[in-house]
């Protein structure tokens, strides 16, 4: 992270999209604007007409136009990891099934094979190309998971390599918990008996060691049920731990309304979620995290319910699921434009989805995700004259600048 300390500052002759709640189209689009930076945050924002005398005396930077947004926010992903699946994904595409793929030494076997082989420095030393890609896209906070080590000493590095990633980047990194993924090859056929370990042995360790902002699971036919993923919850509830919860990707399990049952920050993927799950959500304010690059990298047909969820008023965050089996993907400019493509959002909602709907998702909306005065001066700068720009594009990358923490 820079050691620079933070200037007074003011942003003149910008368009502000500050997605801030309610406040208008794209949070109150504002043309010929000016952004206030006092310290790491946000003092004012508005237009430069009205820009308070108090502020006359800082120093006043000229963008010639700019777009402004607030930093983009990636609220799910998976970037720590050992290996990769490059092999595998040809095997796929040569018409190899699952089961031959897994018998070949594929699927997320491989991945925990070659994560707990990796060290701590290894992890974060191959996590970090990943990492530079989605900060040149204007990223300032990310969500990292675990679950590829799925025993204790190897989910301890992957989260041990996602906090030290933070002390090598401007970026605000959150660390989730995701030990209940899969069932390891030493607890073959004793998922129950995994799941106690998940439960009972590794996150109450790993939360003691203060690392674990969140906790998640994956509740699918091919990972662990509603029963299972409850015990894993019932312990983050009582460490105090938020949860979010992989669900209904492939079936409808009702791990959204199990999610919800736990005021879930987020439950993610969602293509098979019905209008009762919809309606749970709503009404525990659980963040729907759609996730159009595993969607389009499986060739998935049924997309998430998104008139359910606007009807029902379920906010709707977008994020990469950067992982080596099911999206490779490292860029959220790409993830906007699949979302509206894919999954028909608007360009609005797109960038709603990686900014404050994102901050909903891992519970950080009060100091991120919004142009608003008292928040962290997190922004993201943009060579476009119109906020549906980012959305539009294939392939290019119009960032001009990013200010983290108020640092330009």
């Amino acid at each position: 992270m820079t050691s620079q300390t933070p200037k007074n500052y003011v942003l003149t002759n910008i368009t502000i999209a500050s997605m801030a709640q309610n406040a208008g189209r794209y949070g109150g689009l504002i043309e010929l604007g000016s952004i206030a930076v006092e310290g790491e945050n946000i003092a004012w924002a508005g237009p430069s007409a009205d820009l308070p005398q108090k502020f006359s005396g800082f120093e006043q930077i000229d963008l010639e136009g700019a777009l402004v947004t607030p930093g983009l926010i990636d609220c799910h992903t998976h970037i720590v990891y050992g290996g990769n699946r490059a092999t595998e994904f040809e095997m796929r595409l040569e018409g190899a099934s699952y089961e031959e793929v897994a018998r070949a030494g594929g699927g997320i076997l491989s991945t925990v094979t070659a994560t707990r082989a990796a060290s701590v420095d290894e992890l974060v030393q191959s996590a970090l190309p990943r990492l530079d890609a989605l900060i040149a896209e204007g990223v300032t906070t990310i969500e990292i998971k675990s679950g590829y080590g799925l025993d204790l000493k190897s989910e301890r590095n992957m989260l041990l390599a996602a906090r030290k990633l933070s002390t090598l980047r401007s970026i605000n990194i959150k660390t989730t918990f995701l030990g209940a993924h899969a069932t390891p090859p030493e607890f073959k056929g004793d998922s129950d008996g995994y799941i106690d370990q998940v439960a009972n042995t590794m996150l109450p360790t790993l939360a003691v060691e203060g690392l674990v902002d969140a906790v998640d699971g994956f509740c699918e036919g091919i990972a662990f049920s509603t029963d299972q993923i409850q015990l894993v919850f019932d312990k983050a509830r009582e460490l105090g731990i938020p949860v979010k919860l992989h669900a209904e990707q492939l079936s409808n399990l009702g791990g959204a309304a199990l999610a919800a049952s736990y005021q879930a920050l987020s439950a993610d993927h969602l293509e098979y979620l019905d209008e009762a799950g919809v309606k749970a959500m709503a009404e525990a304010g659980t963040v729907a995290v759609l996730l159009p690059g595993a969607f389009y990298t499986l060739r998935e047909t049924q997309a998430p319910p998104l008139d359910h969820l606007r009807a029902h008023n379920v906010p709707i965050a977008i994020a990469t699921d950067s992982n080596p089996g099911s999206s490779p993907l490292t860029s959220l400019l790409l993830t906007m434009n699949m979302a509206a493509t894919l999954f028909r959002m608007t360009p609005e909602e797109a960038l709603a989805g990686v900014t404050l709907n994102a901050a909903k998702a891992l519970g950080i909306e009060q100091s991120v995700g919004s142009i608003e005065q008292g928040k962290r001066a997190d922004l993201a700068i943009w060579d476009v004259k119109h906020p549906s720009e980012l959305a539009y594009r294939i392939g290019f990358n119009p960032l001009k600048k990013s200010v983290f923490g108020g640092q330009l």
